[in-house]
């Protein structure tokens, strides 16, 4: 393989307070590849990435192995800050490496760009391990802090080392095979209480005991894992009562259901009953309107005729008048 350089880039970032998210250099070649810095402004933090730039022109089962370190820089090109020199393997499955909290934010502020509001990183690299292509079987493996994994895990363990640093600094067995069994385990665990706790089986938990008992023994540092681990017992048992309750509950709506029905049933009928009664009612009044009508009628017949005969009385009784008062007339007239 071919002796390599090192190649040192700089990167100028203006009005750096005012950046949100990613910040991405241009590319620079190095080791016959391109490469570029992940800046990142990170909540407190400061995180500085090296990353492959051109993967995808790679060729199949490409690998970079390279020394870098960064640097930050005044605007004389004064050094203020650098990181520890890392050595790390980039492939197709892990194309960028760095240091997630190289330095505070606010400690940067005061000691690097107070005035000017400008950030300068410089990046040293040199690859000390070039293949460009090689046949990939899915088994390769690759070292992350001392643990060989295999590649599409580096990602996950390297993750890992950043969120719980010196987790497995009392695990001292040098056996590789009894490392990276070990380390399969905690990743298995790990991935298993990441899952909905009522999707785990009393069995898969009691597994997942066992497995971090032991790992802790072993020498491991895992005391935010066993807290997920009760989290994920509480939460399943939490699920469990929840269950009984929520099947308790369904069981009163469908026996109210079923109450309900029979007194709807009861209330059709009652109904029904109420409905023909008054129906007969109706029927009962309209013959007594029938009726008294007719009554009414005959009433108005007989009234009318009583007043005919009436009347006629009246006139006999005014003719009879009459006669009277003319006898009466002509007997006082004999008399004189």
């Amino acid at each position: 393989m071919e002796v390599q350089k090192q190649t040192s880039f700089t990167f100028e970032i203006d009005n750096f307070s005012e950046k949100e998210g990613l910040i991405r250099s241009p590319t620079f070649l190095s080791g016959c590849c391109e490469w570029y810095l992940a800046v990142f402004p990170k909540e407190d933090h400061l995180a500085l990435y090296l990353r492959v730039a051109n993967r995808e022109s790679l060729r199949l089962g490409w690998k970079r192995r390279a020394i870098y370190s960064f640097h930050l820089l005044d605007q004389s090109g004064k050094e203020l800050y650098k990181t520890s020199e890392a050595c790390q393997l980039f492939s197709a499955h892990l194309t960028g490496w760095g240091f997630p909290r190289a330095m505070r934010l606010k400690k940067l502020q005061e000691k690097v760009f107070v005035e000017t509001n400008k950030l300068i990183v410089k990046v040293q690299v040199k690859v000390v391990e070039s293949v460009d292509e090689s046949e990939v079987t899915g088994n390769e493996t690759l070292d992350v802090k001392g643990f060989q994994v295999l590649y599409p895990q580096a990602v996950s363990v390297s993750r890992l080392f950043t969120n719980h640093p010196g987790f497995a600094a009392n695990f001292k067995t040098k056996n590789q095979l009894v490392r990276t069994t070990y380390m399969n385990i905690l990743l298995g665990l790990i991935e298993a209480l990441n899952k909905p706790p009522h999707s785990l089986s009393e069995t898969e938990l009691s597994n997942a005991r066992s497995e971090l008992a032991d790992l802790t023994e072993a020498g491991f540092k895992l005391d935010w894992l066993r807290t997920k681990l009760d989290e994920v017992f509480l939460e399943r048992k939490k699920a469990s009562v929840d269950g009984i309750r929520v099947q308790e509950l369904k069981e009163q709506v469908k026996n109210l259901k079923a109450e309900l029905s029979k007194e709807k049933l009861k209330s059709a009928t009652s109904a029904a009953k109420l409905e023909e009664q008054v129906k007969n009612l109706k029927a009962e009044l309209n013959k007594e309107k029938v009726k008294s009508a007719t009554s009414t009628a005959k009433l108005e017949e007989q009234v009318k005729n009583l007043k005919a005969e009436l009347d006629k009385e009246k006139k006999k009784s005014a003719t009879s008048a009459a006669k009277v008062l003319s006898l009466e007339k002509k007997r006082k007239l004999s008399h004189q």
